[in-house]
């Protein structure tokens, strides 16, 4: 870990972006930040309305469980591997144009789908969303990062991350409101308004960049090397958790996604402009963020059991569980505006330790109490925070204190890239192991007391983190 400040970075080394936080005034700034955070929430509410889609979806294309699971794994799948793609292009051609672009094909996307005519069109449209999304989030980090200040990213940043939680209580009201006044259709109309805005707004207030006449060659292999990897990595994963899927798919699948990896260590060491620059694991504090960061999406994922441990202890109707959840979500929303606040007093260690460990105290109380209804309350509040405070701005605000501007969007786009590897495992993980502990609420509670012991091993990961905040760029 570098404790002392670095030499300014070499004008012809920097992007444009690099030197803008300066000449930012506070009302552009409060421009950009409405761009961003509505274009987050935007992408964060097409993920909590599809689940009360499904259904409507499943009836209106004729299809059956498992080709309804398409539309999750096709977005998943597009927008894991783009996200690092939709960095480099970002670092090329200016945040501005790749945010404008990714707000407007997931506009198109979204069209796609509620005009689409059959099940295949759906899934394009949601392939085009899924590429699109993959970019939004990094690419507003790295904004925050450009245009605010270092004691402010923090508190931005866990505001942004709160969005997800609003996003995630309007979402499932929001999207049964319309199926009951209109149609399904409309659950994907709805985002033509939001991007129209975040377009117009966009425009105006992202900062404008010249870009250098010459650039170095894209890194054609690295990213195709790279959306082979998470490809297979994705796939794999999914299909490990599928009990009905033959048992030589999903270990060639994952066999694949770990042959890749040295390939791309070889192809980017060679590379003119990496997609993954190697230099973003040069220090104990970046290799240790990305650990939590698959820790936080661990984390994050197991709350999609919640609902089914409340059918299963309480006999709560499965149509009537998710609102059960409300309190997590506004939970998480508060902790992760609060700890936001706080970071630059606490500091990150402090912050994921809490963070962790009050998961691990949810996830807990789940695996021991889970039949006592009060105690279930209890642990969903504790869940609640803890994925507020781990999915905050807490990691993202480390990276952009630990890497030179010019690797910002790339360092956001890995922070993505770990939070949805540890979604993907949890859901294979603790399905499996409820399955093998039996199923129903026993088997539920056994993979519960699993995700505690994952987060308390979180905790430990988190030591490696320094104390405090250390700024060790110069430049922006």
């Amino acid at each position: 870990m570098r404790t002392t400040a670095q030499p300014p970075t070499p004008a012809e080394h920097r992007t444009p972006e690099a030197s803008i936080g300066d000449d930012v005034e506070a009302a552009a700034r409060k421009r950009i930040l409405t761009v961003l955070f509505v274009g987050v929430f935007m992408a964060a509410l097409d993920a909590a309305v599809i689940a009360p889609a499904i259904p409507a979806l499943r009836s209106a294309f004729g299809v059956d469980n498992r080709q309804i699971g398409l539309v999750t794994i096709v977005f998943s799948l597009c927008s894991l591997t783009s996200t690092a793609l939709m960095a480099a292009l970002s670092d090329r051609f200016g945040r501005r144009t790749i945010y404008l672009l990714d707000i407007a094909g997931f506009a198109l996307g979204s069209l796609i789908i509620a005009k689409s005519s059959s099940f295949g069109v759906l899934l394009l449209g949601r392939a085009i969303q899924g590429l699109s999304a993959g970019g939004i989030t990094p690419t507003a980090s790295a904004v925050v990062g450009d245009t605010f200040p270092a004691d402010q990213r923090g508190r931005i940043l866990g505001l942004i991350g709160a969005t997800f939680g609003m996003a995630f209580v309007f979402g499932p009201i929001l999207a049964s409101a319309l199926l009951v006044v209109a149609s399904w259709e409309w659950i994907f109309l709805i985002n033509l308004p939001f991007a129209g805005i975040v377009f117009v707004m966009g425009y105006r207030a992202l900062p404008r960049v010249t870009r250098p006449a010459a650039l170095p060659p894209f890194d054609y292999a690295g990213i195709t090397t790279l959306a082979v990897m998470l490809a297979s990595l994705t796939l794999g994963i999914n299909r490990a958790a599928d009990t009905l899927t033959g048992r030589t798919v999903w270990p060639a699948l994952l066999a694949t996604a770990v042959l890749a990896l040295p390939v791309l260590l070889w192809v980017e060491r060679r590379a003119a402009q990496p997609i993954v620059p190697l230099t973003l694991f040069g220090t104990t504090q970046l290799r240790t963020t990305w650990v939590l960061c698959t820790g936080a999406g661990f984390g994050m994922g197991s709350v999609i059991f919640i609902s089914s441990v409340a059918v299963a202890a309480f006999a709560t109707p499965a149509d009537q569980a998710g609102l059960l959840l409300l309190p997590l979500v506004l939970c998480s929303s508060v902790a992760s505006a609060l700890f936001g606040r706080l970071q630059n007093r606490l500091g990150p260690r402090r912050i994921m330790l809490a963070g962790f460990g009050t998961l691990a105290v949810g996830a807990l109380l789940i695996g021991v109490a889970a039949p006592t209804f009060w105690l279930f309350i209890t642990a969903t509040l504790f869940v609640g925070a803890g994925v507020g405070i781990v999915v905050g701005g807490t990691l993202r605000t480390v990276v952009l204190d630990e890497v030179d501007a010019t690797q910002r969007t790339a360092a956001q786009a890995l922070v993505n890239i770990g939070i949805a590897i540890g979604n993907l495992m949890v859901v294979a993980v603790l399905s499996a192991l409820a399955d093998r502990a039996g199923g129903g609420l026993a088997g539920l509670q056994a993979a519960y007391l699993f995700a505690a012991g994952v987060m308390v091993a979180m905790m430990a990961m988190s030591l490696r983190l320094q104390p405090t905040r250390v700024q060790v760029l110069a430049a922006g």
